[in-house]
């Protein structure tokens, strides 16, 4: 989900810690609170300090007034929306380290799903992609305690740590039947955001993984590299995948859509207060020179990714294909306190140039495509007359035992596997590119 900050000036970083989110730093000492006397609930502050002092002499245990009053804060935060929250000194200052783009911990980004605490996408290339962690895993236990009871921040800071240490995950997963067990070490992770190959003579592919501040300036380094790959003749079509990209800066979504469009508007925002309202458009010049991109999404593509898809799919410049998107499409501020936490409050929501918004609705692809399992293609891609019912037996029958024995094994997915076998959505967006680059040309002549 995902993040820049931005201030009142001009302050670009992402944020990696557990979810990444969209943020602002705003001095909240320059911002008046409320609109004077009149608007203080005193019948209500009456309450809380009543409240207050009853629990500070009558429960059970001695609990500091700074305590209570900050557990106080986080409840009331949590109950806004499951992205605003309270950071204290030490939450904030690890939120700050956080943006370096190099942090000791798994490699996985989450946020509150319902209530639970949920994978939203493991980062390319980290103990929790190579462990097998996948987008929209529930995540039941961190070294055995439940996280029912923990807030967002606390799960981060649990799961953070010591390069070289190990946790124990249980997660729930969707089409298991029982929680799946997880032993990952922590190591320093470095996020890289792009990679790029050739599929076929004039037709490239761009992994995003996410959106940093150098990421628009290495996809058109990885542009260049197809190009020269390409005998250096521009790119004919382009497959920009965004899965499991749970998003990042947002200047660099904006970029990378800039980058393949003249005109129009990209994205814009709403919220209450002025500085929650902004929009961004497209400057002119297309890298591709209008040549057909393939955008491919899933459940773990969110915030910057989905602006990203949205505005290409909105501005007919892409077809979006894949999985619908993960849907967070507010925006979180980020507002340094007087005692050295801060708040991170929800401010505005994205909205595509349609006027969409994409909070809790995500992008729906212009095509579906599911990513089958090895075993599924098999069955998809392997009818035959045997596999009609009713089908006529051979006459010299073996039995279904012998036919077993004698089949070929499904072999585990390898780079030399066909590409339908390797990455079966990647394989149908290079078809839907090769019949849209055949159609491109054909408009041209």
């Amino acid at each position: 989900m995902t993040s820049w900050i931005r201030k009142a000036s001009s302050l670009g970083i992402a944020a990696f810690f557990g979810f990444a989110i969209a943020i602002t730093i705003n001095a909240v000492a320059d911002r008046p609170v409320g609109n004077g006397a009149a608007n203080i609930p005193l019948e209500e502050l009456r309450t809380y300090s009543d409240v207050l002092d009853r629990v500070r002499s009558d429960y059970v245990d001695d609990i500091s007034e700074r305590q209570l009053i900050e557990n106080s804060i986080r409840g009331m935060i949590s109950e806004l929306d499951p992205h605003s929250g309270y950071l204290d000194d030490e939450e904030f200052k690890n939120l700050r380290e956080s943006t370096s783009g190099e942090f000791g911990g798994l490699g996985i980004q989450v946020g509150m799903k319902d209530g639970v605490l949920t994978v939203i996408a493991p980062i390319d290339d980290t103990p929790a992609q190579r462990a097998g962690l996948e987008a929209g895993d529930k995540i039941l236990r961190i070294d055995g305690e439940l996280t029912q009871n923990l807030d967002l921040e606390k799960a981060v800071k649990r799961m953070r740590g010591k390069p070289g240490t190990n946790i124990d995950l249980t997660i729930v997963r969707e089409g298991e039947k029982k929680p799946l067990e997880f032993t990952i070490t922590r190591a320093i992770i470095k996020t890289e955001s792009i990679r790029h190959k050739m599929l076929e003579p004039g037709l490239g592919y761009i992994r995003v993984s996410q959106f940093q501040s150098r990421t628009v300036e290495q996809m058109h380094d990885a542009i260049d590299a197809l190009v020269k790959e390409n005998d250096d003749t521009p790119l004919q079509g382009l497959v920009l995948d965004l899965r499991n990209n749970p998003g990042g800066v947002l200047d660099g979504a904006v970029e990378m859509v800039d980058t393949f469009l003249d005109k129009g508007q990209i994205v814009y925002t709403k919220g209450r207060v002025a500085d929650a309202k902004m929009s961004f458009e497209a400057s002119r010049g297309d890298r591709l020179d209008k040549a057909p991109i393939v955008v491919l999404v899933n459940g773990g593509s969110a915030s910057a990714s989905e602006i990203v898809a949205g505005a290409l799919q909105d501005s007919g410049r892409a077809l979006v294909i894949g999985e619908q998107t993960f849907g967070k499409g507010s925006v979180q501020s980020i507002m340094p306190l007087a005692n050295g936490g801060a708040l991170r409050l929800t401010t505005a929501r994205y909205y595509t140039p349609s006027g969409r918004s994409i909070q809790a609705e995500g992008i729906k692809p212009d095509v579906t495509v599911h990513q089958l399992k090895v075993s599924d293609i098999e069955e998809v891609f392997s009818i035959s007359e045997a596999s009609l019912a009713g089908h006529l037996l051979n006459g010299d029958a073996e039995t279904e035992d012998q036919k077993k024995s004698t089949r070929p094994a499904i072999k585990d997915e390898e780079e030399d596997d066909p590409l339908v076998i390797r990455d079966y959505q990647l394989y149908e967006a290079l078809n839907m590119l090769k019949g849209m680059v055949i159609v491109s040309k054909n408009l041209r002549r």
